[in-house]
């Protein structure tokens, strides 16, 4: 072992120490974590609005600043994009997020200072190595190279040296030299804004390399590792990479991706390691390899609070601090961070399983649900309902969305799901009952709308042609990168969309 990887080691294992602490500790840390943020924002024009100087407890904290969502924000933001210091947190930040998290084509621009990208971004990609080492001690991690995906960036309005574009992309721009020499693809490829072009060169570099660790979003790692396949003429990924060991993922569920994984990945000693890594901050790790909940991350720049989903929306919804979260309820994520977001409503919603340590797994977004009918259908339900329908079937989904038919002149209704299969079920109507079954076991208020069909009629299923969620993104210019498809919407504006890109393909 040489100096480098010594010193490693000993740093993964400091850290993952301090990660057990949390077991006791999260009112405490949290509340330095907050202490933390306004002290250093308290010069700010945000800080001085909202008398961050005056902030000894978290009532306080609470009684001050509202809740915000980024239309709030949004001016506060604009002004540091054109170059203005010292808005919502110390100093001038010269790099931002674009958010993807939608397919919207309205954008969000999240601020990424020096600061959160060192205590909040980096900091949970060191706690990811952290906490695998510390579960595999035999690892041989270090022995090769690591394939990162990335997206890509471009200047930002007329300011110097500011850039804005998708996270990983920043990331990979300001990775530490140590780490730039263990990553593969180079820079210059990494950055490729067409992802066709960019997926392609990342398989034929990567091809010839020692990889043993992947990192990306679930949907376009498949894709790099299938060109990696084609090209390299071999059946399986540990063909081309025998000493391939763990996947870091994040940004969509991994559920749907599983199987397909293990069809290319044989490996029995394969890893593979959730993680919430979001263009606002770094959250949660999956610290336990046989616990799907994940750990959520207490002592970087970012302080948590959460509102029940059975308040969210109303006026003064009840907004509590993590210490005084409940299991098994779903919340609204809220947070505040050393980027300059204060107490801003991420969109995300999360359930803890557990609250010593707190453990916990994503449940869905705020917009993004199914709750025409009072069915309440969130995207944790679709999942494990898909995962179900496969298991029974053995179909594999690629991709999916769903949105309700609202009531005809003889009040009926129900869901259509459209669902791209990497591999199709040997009777679709079979998927479509098992799909519809289990989720009526998982939640009980679409059971009680498809009782009897009185409510909600039967599912209904159109298989998307090979492709077309990605020609979908493709002619929205967001292909690749962390850009998502939105699961689950209570509008029709997304599967119309797509069930109109099919007929003027069978067209043309």
């Amino acid at each position: 072992m040489n100096s480098t990887q010594l010193t490693n080691n000993l740093y993964f294992k400091k850290r993952a120490k301090a990660v057990r602490k949390y077991l006791n500790h999260g009112e405490q840390i949290q509340m330095n974590v907050l202490h933390y943020l306004t002290d250093a924002a308290s010069e700010t024009e945000w800080g001085k609005e909202h008398a961050f100087g005056g902030i000894e407890k978290y009532e306080d904290f609470a009684a001050r600043v509202p809740l915000n969502t980024y239309e709030e924000l949004k001016g506060f933001i604009q002004r540091m994009r054109e170059g203005e210091a010292d808005v919502l947190w110390p100093g001038q930040v010269n790099w931002y997020a674009k958010s993807s998290g939608t397919t919207n084509d309205k954008s969000k621009f999240i601020p990424v200072s020096k600061e959160g990208l060192q205590n909040i971004h980096y900091r949970g990609g060191r706690d990811c190595v952290a906490t695998y080492l510390h579960n595999n001690p035999n690892s041989r991690l270090f022995s090769g190279k690591s394939l990162i995906l990335g997206g890509s960036h471009a200047p930002n309005l007329n300011t110097p040296n500011s850039l804005v574009g998708d996270l990983s992309a920043i990331l990979i721009e300001n990775v530490p030299k140590m780490v730039e020499m263990t990553r593969i693809p180079s820079k210059s490829v990494a950055l490729l804004s067409d992802f066709e072009e960019k997926r392609d060169k990342i398989a034929r570099a990567a091809i010839g390399k020692n990889v043993t660790n992947i990192s990306g979003v679930p949907s376009w790692m498949l894709s790099v590792l299938h060109r990696v396949l084609e090209i390299s003429g071999k059946e399986r990924i540990d063909q081309v990479w025998p000493n391939l060991e763990v996947f870091f993922h994040g940004g969509v569920a991994f559920t749907p991706y599983r199987e397909q994984y293990k069809s290319i990945i044989k490996n029995p000693n394969m890893h593979y390691v959730e993680t919430y890594n979001a263009s606002e901050g770094f959250f949660g790790i999956q610290t336990e390899p046989f616990d799907p909940a994940m750990q959520l991350m207490l002592d970087y720049g970012v302080f948590y609070e959460f509102i029940p989903m059975s308040e969210f929306g109303k006026e003064n919804p009840t907004v509590l601090p993590l210490w005084a979260v409940e299991p098994d309820v779903n919340y609204a994520l809220v947070i505040s961070t050393s980027c300059g977001l204060w107490r801003y409503i991420i969109g995300d919603t999360v359930k803890f399983l557990r609250t010593n340590p707190y453990k916990f797994i994503i449940t869905g977004r705020t917009k993004h649900f199914i709750n025409a009918f009072g069915e309440e259908l969130i995207v944790d339900n679709a999942e494990k309902g898909l995962e179900q329908a496969c298991i029974v079937t053995g179909a594999q989904v690629k991709d999916y969305t769903a949105a309700p038919i609202f009531m005809d002149e003889n009040a009926q209704c129900r869901h259509q799901w459209m669902i791209e299969f990497a591999k199709e079920p040997a009777d679709l109507d079979e998927f479509a009952l098992i799909l519809d079954r289990s989720l009526q076991s998982i939640n009980s208020d679409y059971e009680a709308k498809r009782h009897k069909n009185i409510t909600l009629q039967p599912l209904e299923i159109i298989k998307a042609p090979t492709g077309l969620f990605d020609l979908w993104l493709k002619q929205k210019g967001k292909l690749g990168g962390q850009h998502k498809i939105p699961r689950l919407s209570n509008s029709r504006e997304y599967i119309d969309e797509l069930i109109e890109l099919i007929s003027n393909e069978t067209k043309s």
